[in-house]
């Protein structure tokens, strides 16, 4: 695999090495010692998830607080446009979005440290939607900020149509009083 920077520190495009002929790909989707090797440390994951939304389903910008989970995710059918919000307070990125399209073909995986808000947009039909988490789900600690807050400015790319929001995502909280991370600055 091979791991790219983004404008955020600690974010990372993870890209795994396709290996296709005539009958189809092969490619490993994870593999423990060269994912801790891309981020620097070791990451232990405890949990994976999956999803299956429509076009135009917008899902976030959800975290957790305490309990902070680092993600690994990955589109296994479909397009999304998945987006990460610094929310590590100290950061000099802190409050700023870095934007990656994910899909069954391009085969690309973010990883999500600790200290960042999540969230996907869906472009095709239908996105089925997987990822690891480095801490099991606290409903008691979870959050939202809302997906559309003017002072995050994300440009999502819903082509001058509403998305589809849960009416918890609707009832998220602006960037100014989102709960942040205190924790390290700059996780890998």
């Amino acid at each position: 695999m091979e791991a790219r920077a983004t404008a955020l520190p600690g974010l990372l495009v993870v890209e795994p090495r396709v290996f296709g002929d005539a009958r189809g790909y092969f490619f490993e989707s994870f593999n423990q010692k060269a994912f801790d090797a891309a981020v620097g440390r070791h990451v232990e994951f405890v949990q994976d998830n999956h999803s299956l939304s429509a076009r135009g389903v917008l899902r976030g910008l959800h975290y957790q607080l305490p309990n902070p989970q680092g993600k690994l995710v990955r589109v296994t059918r479909g397009e999304v446009f998945d987006v990460a919000v610094d929310l590590r307070r100290g950061s000099p990125t802190f409050g700023r979005w870095a934007g990656e399209i994910l899909s069954a073909e391009n085969k690309r995986q973010l990883w999500i440290p600790e200290g960042f808000a999540h969230g996907f947009l869906v472009r095709s039909d239908e996105a089925e939607f997987v990822y690891k988490i480095t801490d099991y789900w606290h409903p008691e600690h979870e959050h939202c900020i809302r997906w559309d807050d003017p002072a995050l400015g994300i440009d999502w790319p819903t082509g001058g149509v509403r998305p589809l929001v849960s009416a918890k995502d609707a009832a998220g909280r602006p960037f100014r009083e989102a709960a942040v991370f205190e924790g390290p600055e700059h996780p890998r």
